[in-house]
């Protein structure tokens, strides 16, 4: 289906009618659209029958000002426009709408707290390709049928009354905002009632993720032993076959909570956890004291526990690697970017939140002990897995994902492990580029959404 760029001109109520609208003769030619029949305009969730009145030398289509507050488009948008003969519609698209975990309405230069530069890239990425995006809250989501709250960008940021979107992006932070019934009850309903398509639907912990992929055979290689920690034979078990394991937070974020189990020459233990203040060590005596000093904790937090690996590193400090996996414009996956994290002098978590700081893959295996040959294929085993990976999830686990942030590790011998999987990848994590720019991850997640928009 064929797809043109107009301009939005919003003309005042007394120049046009309601149910018409004026389209440049060149395009209605091009995609074949009858003039002076009814047809159905349709933008996200917005449906209104009109005629169409054709305009020689002219490239845009203008509608009335009513018309234009009922679809929330500012003058000027740049859209593709399409048409289908068979349903008779006129669609202007693709619209997308992120949903974001919170805005700051009295902050009109920084709306969303940190993720403002992302959105603004969004913005421009969008006005360039001839898409419209809006960005919303839970807060947003209204009690009349087909619309919400929204925020656009005119010139300034402003809140307005918008349709339903083509597409949703999940960009929530929160499990507990992501599982409130009004946000579950609002990704089903425009499903059903729109076709809306949301990507990134929800939150993967961690023993999910492995679960999932125990089952598929060629992942096995890349995949630490790793298990749901329900009782302390599992952790004597676990710590008497490796001299090193790991307790983490099922549901954990951003290295919060990791616990680092060592087992010492005298057979006690030694643990570093992290914490607000950097990591703290503690010594116990037996693996049954080490239990019952998390017994508190496991009342609230579900821990995994992770085979250490022997892992490469500069200078001491650990290096992971962070790969961007996005679906691409013809939904496949695509891997977008991959950087390594080297953790901050006092941790054993690579984390940025915790000190960690970004390098290329070539520039952290060069200072590793790794072999000639194993630094030369990194990036290329790097890639390959992280590709297999997000094809494994989006096999095992039912919901949709167009982004996954996956974290690798290569050990000393330079075979690649998994270490986790996030499905909302951080907007602040990668080094911003200047405000022309558009970087490839917004770019990607740009064309996915138009794919799954039908542009």
């Amino acid at each position: 289906m064929s797809t043109k760029k107009v301009t939005i001109q919003v003309t005042g109520s007394g120049i046009l009618q309601d149910d018409v609208i004026m389209l440049g003769e060149r395009v209605l030619k091009a995609l074949k659209i009858p003039s002076g029949r009814p047809l159905q305009l349709q933008f996200g969730s917005f449906r209104r029958e009109v005629t169409v009145i054709p305009v020689p030398r002219y490239d845009g289509l203008r509608i009335n000002q009513t018309v234009a507050s009922k679809t929330g488009l500012v003058p000027r948008s740049v859209l593709s426009i399409s048409y289908r003969s068979a349903s008779r519609t006129l669609r202007l698209g693709p619209y997308i709408s992120v949903l974001v975990s919170r805005d700051y309405p009295d902050q009109p230069d920084r709306p969303f707290g940190s993720i403002t530069m992302f959105c603004q890239e969004l913005v421009n990425a969008c006005r360039k390709k001839g898409a419209y995006v809006s960005f919303f809250t839970p807060e947003d989501i209204g009690a009349v049928t087909g619309y919400m709250k929204g925020w656009v960008y005119d010139d300034g940021w402003k809140k307005t009354v918008l349709p339903i979107a083509d597409v949703v992006n999940n960009r929530l932070t929160s499990r507990k905002l992501e599982n409130k019934p009004s946000v579950q009850h609002f990704m089903k309903e425009v499903k059903s009632l729109y076709g809306t398509q949301t990507f990134n639907e929800k939150f993967l912990d961690k023993n999910e993720v492995f679960d999932a992929l125990k089952s598929i055979s060629t992942l096995k290689r890349v995949l630490p032993e790793s298990h749901l920690l329900k009782a302390s034979a599992m952790l004597k078990t676990m710590c008497n076959r490796y001299p090193v394991v790991f307790l983490k937070p099922v549901r954990g974020s951003l290295g919060k909570g990791i616990i680092r189990v060592s087992r010492q020459s005298d057979g006690s233990f030694l643990t570093l956890a992290t914490g607000v203040g950097g990591t703290r060590k503690q010594t116990y005596a037996s693996l049954d004291k080490l239990y019952a000093s998390m017994s508190g904790k496991m009342k609230t937090t579900r821990y995994q526990i992770q085979q250490g690996l022997t892992l490469i590193d500069n200078s001491g400090r650990p290096v992971d690697f962070r790969a961007l996996v996005q679906k691409n414009r013809t939904g496949k996956w695509s891997v977008t970017s991959i950087v390594a994290r080297i953790a901050g002098g006092s941790h054993y978590v690579s984390n940025l939140a915790r000190g960690g700081s970004l390098s290329t893959v070539k520039e952290a295996v060069a200072k590793t002990q790794l072999s000639g040959s194993a630094k030369a294929s990194a990036y290329a085993g790097l890639h390959t897995a992280a590709l297999d990976i997000a094809k494994g999830i989006e096999g095992a686990i039912p919901a949709h994902f167009g982004e996954l942030g996956i974290d690798l590790a290569l050990d000393t011998s330079g075979r690649v492990w998994l270490l986790e999987v996030n499905s909302k990848p951080s907007k602040n994590d990668n080094t911003p580029l200047s405000e022309s720019k558009i970087r490839p991850s917004v770019k990607a997640m740009l064309e996915y959404s138009t794919y799954l928009a039908g542009f």
